[in-house]
């Protein structure tokens, strides 16, 4: 009976409303934004985490990417939004699902899984040409510091077919090996950096391998050598068997709204392997469906796009592939991307990504914008009593793609495998000293694992904002371009 009146009150209201409210604080924006507020209920986005738990029963467990469970979650999510009334889009992405090295690497004289390890999962190759160093730091400072490879610009005046010789340092390996790959480089050796701790290379499977040449991870002393003999030729070889799988990210897009003004959100609908992930990220998934699922209806000013990311869990594949996607005229329709990640951890506190860096914490502000965003994030708990805190953009959730390409982001995060502080739970209430979520990444994140006041809040933040965006960005400032050197690290990837 709610749901109709408030069907028959948008219908009534919404003409006459667009003629004569301004689209701002008091307009059209606020008043939908309270409307949107009262629909959305955490019992509905507990229907959706229960229909995933079962999912994930019926499957092994698990929803991770690559498994029969992704793609009933998918088929799940892309059914409810279709029923809503969305145009709804399957958009295919890549992943590894296999990868086996078949015999040792290469590297001239030099001996492998000793002085050198191939990276996995790098493509398999073989090639003799010219060493280049990529923007060394050597020697190597006290800290690190190296920049090496982390922006386009660093490639500039490499040639073509040369192998990169690429030093550890500040930003993800999968950022230098991509940025190596985009610079025509015909092989990769990425060197540990040089500081004590800092010297040896080992095993590492950095998720990544669209450079499509072979790469492998050396030590300092490797790296230094070759450093030294510019120009010298190398022999590099990886012999391995690289098998790539597709599954589908779920885009659903208002049928109304200005299409060069689209307001996005994003979560991650993939678990990892070792359960259900139902707090991450089913937490997130289940918010925004209902959120989606009750301003079906809302006769928006601009577009509105929701996106359940595959792949998050094994490098921001989905996002990352689908922001690379976008032509620059796509991307620049993007006014702002919010995103959510985790919103409803036991042992929770607010979150909000940190746009402006007034938490300083250690990573930079985001994009023009995201200040705004954290600021409109704020007014809602602020208008409940709620604290809140900042948390970094630190590259580890799908944001990451988007903010690389300068688009305003934000969103909100309850907190994983990080051990809350006393004055969080002074803020917030939980126990201090112990995990957020004493089950990220296991077995045990269940429904049972949802703190369902978190949840119920988070929920009615998300409708908050999305609301008053899809009827009003002027907080938002006009976005520029952003090069790619500019490209932040978008993956968790060790660095």
């Amino acid at each position: 009976m709610f749901r109709r009146t408030v069907l028959i009150l948008i219908t009534a209201l919404s003409l006459p409303l667009a003629m004569a409210v301004p689209a701002q604080a008091g307009g059209l924006d606020d008043l939908f934004a309270k409307l949107l507020v009262k629909q959305v209920k955490g019992a509905n986005v507990k229907k959706h985490l229960d229909a995933l738990q079962a999912i994930a029963d019926a499957n092994g467990g698990t929803r991770a990417t690559g498994t029969p469970g992704y793609n009933a979650s998918r088929d799940y999510v892309a059914g409810k939004l279709r029923k809503a009334g969305y145009k709804v889009t399957l958009q295919p992405i890549n992943f590894v699902e296999s990868w086996t090295e078949n015999s040792p690497p290469v590297l001239n004289a030099y001996v492998p899984n000793e002085d050198f390890f191939t990276f996995q999962p790098s493509p398999a190759g073989e090639v003799t040409a010219p060493v280049q160093g990529v923007d060394l730091t050597l020697p190597p400072t006290p800290t690190p510091t190296s920049n090496s490879g982390c922006e386009a610009a660093d490639f500039a005046g490499f040639t073509r077919g040369n192998i990169a010789l690429i030093q550890r340092g500040t930003c993800a390996f999968a950022q230098k090996i991509r940025n190596a790959g985009a610079a025509g480089a015909s092989g990769i050796i990425v060197f540990n950096e040089g500081q004590p701790g800092r010297t040896d290379a080992f095993p590492l499977d950095i998720g990544e391998w669209r450079a499509g040449v072979p790469m492998v991870f050396a030590d300092f002393a490797v790296g230094n050598a070759l450093a030294a003999t510019p120009g010298a030729s190398v022999h590099l070889k990886v012999d391995a068997t690289l098998v790539l799988g597709t599954n589908d990210n779920v885009i659903a897009e208002s049928r109304g709204g200005d299409p060069r003004n689209v307001v996005m959100t994003g979560a991650h609908l993939d678990s990892v392997h070792a359960g259900p992930g139902i707090n991450d990220n089913g937490s997130g998934t289940a918010s925004i469906l209902e959120v989606a699922e009750e301003m079906a209806l809302y006769p928006v000013k601009n577009k509105v796009r929701f996106a359940f990311w595959a792949g998050e869990e094994i490098g921001l594949l989905g996002s990352d592939q689908y922001v690379e996607k976008l032509t620059p005229a796509q991307r620049d329709r993007i006014r702002l991307y919010l995103n959510f990640d985790m919103v409803a951890s036991p042992n929770y506190a607010y979150k909000l990504y940190d746009g402006d860096n007034s938490d300083a914490v250690g990573s930079p502000a985001g994009p023009p914008g995201s200040a705004q965003i954290e600021k409109q994030l704020e007014a809602f708990y602020d208008s409940r009593g709620l604290g809140h805190n900042g948390t970094d953009f630190d590259g580890r959730s799908d944001y990451g793609p988007f903010i690389a390409v300068g688009i305003p982001s934000g969103g909100i995060f309850t907190g994983a495998e990080g051990i809350k502080t006393a004055a969080e739970a002074a803020l917030f209430g939980g126990t201090a000293g112990v995990a957020y979520d004493v089950c990220y990444h296991q077995a045990c994140d269940t429904t049972a694992n949802i703190n369902a006041t978190a949840l119920d809040v988070d929920a009615d933040a998300i409708a908050d904002s999305m609301a008053r965006y899809a009827f009003n960005t002027r907080s938002i400032p006009a976005r520029a371009v952003v090069a790619s050197s500019a490209r932040a690290a978008v993956t968790g990837s060790v660095s």
